[in-house]
């Protein structure tokens, strides 16, 4: 995965951060972003114990506030490719909830890596009716190059939901779907299970000890 692709998943857990479901539910999709975003990383910004990485803290901020803003199930889908039909509804379950476990922890680490970025929003481009959108921004970096963030978002009955985020031309569905598909090539469904649980308790082992 590019460095300016893992070191921009800070913003997708700034996203949505800090707006109530019920409230998010009522608003546009770029309005979301624009206010949900600014709000979250003056909060990032201010907390002392993001800053140096509190991963209980962090894990906690992101399980309570990211999660209900993004449909897990359909990244999953989508990352999985052709392959999820062959998967059982079991199997279904498990795969969502260990690659929830992997981005959520991919997001958590990155999100204490703010410093002093800022995001300028580009119009959104919607048509009345319209379920499925882009909103797309630029991070711009003190001394380094801008990288544009776009966000997939699908309107649904519960309001606006992420499914794909593509960091500098990187979608991060397509960046996964490549190992997936290796993978389920190589040891099946289950075999693509036990990579992602491995990968999480390793992940979660590093943590303790850290």
């Amino acid at each position: 995965m590019k460095k300016s692709f893992c070191h921009a998943l800070f913003l997708v857990t700034a996203f949505f951060c800090a707006t109530a479901v019920a409230v998010a539910a009522e608003m546009a999709p770029d309005a979301l972003v624009k206010e949900t975003s600014q709000d979250v990383l003056e909060i990032v910004k201010k907390d002392r114990d993001i800053q140096a990485g509190n991963k209980q803290k962090i894990y906690a901020l992101v399980d309570a506030k990211v999660l209900p803003h993004f449909d897990f199930k359909r990244m999953t889908q989508l990352a999985v490719g052709k392959s999820w039909r062959q998967a059982t509804p079991a199997q279904q379950d498990e795969l969502v909830k260990e690659f929830r476990t992997l981005l959520v922890r991919t997001y958590s680490t990155s999100l204490s890596a703010y410093k002093k970025q800022t995001i300028d929003y580009k119009p959104l481009r919607m048509e009345p009716g319209d379920t499925d959108v882009t909103v797309r921004t630029v991070v711009n970096q003190p001394g380094g190059q801008p990288i544009p963030i776009d966000y997939g978002l699908q309107k649904t009955a519960d309001g606006w939901k992420v499914y794909d985020v593509v960091v500098d031309n990187i979608s991060l569905v397509t960046n996964y779907r490549g190992s997936f598909s290796n993978e389920i090539r190589k040891s099946g469904i289950d075999g693509l299970i036990k990579v992602l649980v491995d990968k999480n308790r390793a992940a979660e082992q590093a943590g303790a000890k850290g």
